[in-house]
């Protein structure tokens, strides 16, 4: 059987705002981003069964206005998670296809290890905010995978789908 992880940066936040980091809201730009980047995974047919979130206003305003209908956790320790952290929850899914909405760093280190080859993408490395990457993994359950044994069905970054 195949696992599929939507592995998701929320998208640009908004600075002007006296707020603690962890309850920095999207700005202008990322919420656009975002509905672009809620048309790719509709077109793509990418349509997460759970979503593992970290607790962030970001990555839930990401989320909400991704509008998906999938069983969503809001996760504390997804909050600045480093790779290991992110691996670790990740072992606990249930669901076939999982989305992931994290921070980076944790998210780039991550995406990298997760890969067996990484994607032809200039932004791949840096995983700017809304990157997102869809990997298989060849198991049958959530605890079995292991770093580098997956392989990329496509990545893309907002500016892919807003510049033209």
């Amino acid at each position: 059987m195949t696992k599929r992880l939507i592995l998701m940066r929320h998208a640009k936040s908004d600075w002007s705002h006296d707020l603690d980091d962890h309850e920095r809201p999207l700005n202008k730009r990322g919420r656009q981003s975002v509905y672009a980047l809620r048309d790719w995974l509709g077109l793509n047919d990418y349509r997460p069964d759970q979503v593992l979130c970290s607790s962030a206003e970001r990555t839930h305003e990401t989320h909400f206005r991704l509008d998906l209908k999938a069983e969503t956790t809001y996760l504390r320790e997804l909050y600045l998670a480093d790779a290991a952290t992110l691996l670790a929850v990740l072992k606990k899914a249930t669901g076939d296809c999982v989305l992931l909405v994290a921070h980076n760093p944790g998210i780039a280190w991550f995406a990298s290890q997760a890969v067996s080859t990484p994607p032809d993408h200039s932004r791949f490395e840096d995983y700017p905010t809304g990157a997102t990457l869809v990997v298989d993994f060849e198991v049958d359950d959530w605890e079995d995978v292991r770093l580098g044994s997956g392989t990329v069905k496509d990545f893309v970054v907002p500016r892919d789908l807003t510049d033209s």
